[in-house]
């Protein structure tokens, strides 16, 4: 359950509450807040200030207990570097410091003043919902797999109050889009014996039927195979569990508007197929479904919102094993839109199932087509974890999702689609090849799935790189259910 999200009203030191979160700068600027509490306090914070306690490094976190004249009965106070250095990135550091710090106490409850700090650029509603994704996103606690009761991993935390007073648009939003982050954060972090393409399908069936408004339809193998989708289903081909092909609609626009179409690679795990993966990297790969889960993330937060649109999700759905009948290097495979591809790497198997998810979604003559995929390595070693790697043909809609990610500080930055790396993908057996070689190789997968959206206004988001905290005890980030929420906020503007 994602936090419960109200707005506080009344002076800081006035609220009743376990904690109340204020904010400090460096060389001892105390926010406005802070102030409040420091003279309610007489000089309580700037006390510890001047003992070193706090020192207002950005992320700091420092804790003061049972203040006189404030009826918190504890006060956080939360570093926010250099004044005339803050800004939006700072503001998000500082809630995330925050959120993490309280998520750790035995509190159910807590009000943050970090919402009312001056951002530079942005206004109220900003800081309102940016604040409380940031608190929610900290509270998150993956819990589905420990031993039952086991509390203990859950955070005590429940509610938030937030300065903001009028903000109650603002706080609908954050509410939509977080319970969309933490649909994509929970459907990533399942163990891959789990997450099967079929569970996955069952996770998107019982959000429609719980949803008025939403539809549902998941075609199985037989119907892939009439579709003529050979593609994705060579990649399935090795598994035991057999593929999906997930449509959800929500139908909350016009009658006869056109839809908006996601789309998700949705590898439930990729052993890399017969090119199998070396021990090391195979592990993290029950994360290869973040694309289908950011994109049915931001299907929900879309649902939640009741944002007034057309949209249509697809979602791709295999394993990518290895066993007797699993696709090989050479193979030449029939596509659904009728072009072949030969096979020259089986661990580039998420744009072989994407080739057949984005042509069957035409048929839904969507005004747009964005596609989300833990793509290419190559993506991580060009943007690392901090930007998702976007390209498209169309600059409006390149310019739309920049700034979609801005807004939201869930980042993408351009790579070229030119023409001239389409070459690389020449084939002598076939009407191209499925990888490029080592060169350019987030662009020329890119170029791959171009292929099969002539004619479309389509983008794709490689989030190799954001879709997950890397490490052995990393979590699914919820990226990039943010920005495609905000692109939709957008649209509808």
């Amino acid at each position: 359950m994602t936090l419960q999200l109200s707005l506080a009203t009344g002076a800081p030191e006035s609220i009743d509450t376990p904690c109340i979160i204020v904010g400090v700068y460096t060389t001892g600027v105390l926010s406005e807040a802070a102030e409040s509490i420091d003279a309610a306090s007489k000089g309580a914070i700037k006390r510890r200030i001047d003992g070193g306690d706090i020192t207002g490094k950005v992320g700091t976190v420092h804790s003061l207990y049972d203040l006189d004249g404030v009826k918190a009965e504890r006060v956080m106070v939360v570093g926010l570097g250099v004044k005339a250095e803050f800004n939006a990135s700072r503001f998000q550091q500082a809630c995330l410091a925050a959120g993490k710090a309280v998520s750790g106490l035995s509190v159910d409850r807590a009000a943050s003043w970090l919402s009312a700090l001056d951002v530079p650029g942005k206004d109220a509603a900003w800081r309102v919902r940016t604040a409380a994704l940031a608190f929610d996103h900290a509270a998150y606690r993956y819990t589905a797999t420990f031993e039952a009761g086991a509390e203990s991993k859950d955070t005590k935390l429940k509610s938030l109050a937030l300065a903001g007073e009028g903000q109650d648009a603002a706080l609908a939003q954050a509410e939509g889009m977080a319970e969309g982050v933490r649909f994509a954060r929970h459907l990533g972090n399942m163990p891959p014996n789990i997450c099967v393409p079929a569970w996955l399908a069952e996770q998107a069936t019982e959000f429609a039927n719980a949803h008025d408004g939403v539809d549902v339809e998941v075609l199985e193998r037989e119907q892939m195979e009439e579709l003529g989708m050979h593609s994705l289903l060579a990649v399935a081909r090795g598994s035991a569990n057999a593929p999906r092909l997930i449509v959800l609609k929500w139908n909350g626009g016009k009658d006869g508007d056109k839809p908006y179409a996601f789309v998700g690679k949705g590898v439930t795990f990729d052993a890399g197929g017969l090119n199998i993966k070396p021990t090391g990297s195979m592990e993290e790969m029950k994360f290869d479904m973040c694309g289908a889960a950011g994109v049915l993330g931001g299907f929900v937060a879309a649902v939640k919102m009741k944002l007034p649109v057309n949209l249509v999700c697809v979602v791709p759905s295999v394993e990518n094993m290895t066993d007797g009948n699993s696709y090989r290097p050479s193979d030449v495979l029939n596509t659904m839109s009728g072009k072949t591809v030969e096979v020259l790497n089986t661990d580039a198997e998420g744009r072989l199932i994407l080739c057949d998810a984005l042509t069957y979604t035409q048929r839904f003559e969507p005004q747009v087509i964005i596609d989300a995929a833990t793509l290419t390595g190559a993506c991580v070693i060009a943007l690392g974890s901090h930007a998702t790697g976007l390209m498209s043909k169309h600059d409006d809609l390149a310019d739309e999702l920049l700034a979609a990610g801005e807004n939201t500080l869930d980042r993408a930055w351009r790579l070229p689609l030119w023409d001239d790396y389409q070459k690389m993908l020449e084939s002598a057996f076939a009407d191209f090849a499925n990888i490029g070689g080592r060169p350019a190789g987030a662009i020329t997968a890119g170029c791959f799935l171009s292929r099969f959206t002539e004619g479309q206004r389509w983008a794709h988001l490689d989030i190799a790189g954001t879709a997950w905290e890397s490490g052995r005890k990393g979590l699914a980030s919820g990226r990039p259910v943010s920005l495609l929420a905000q692109w939709l906020i957008d649209r509808c503007q």
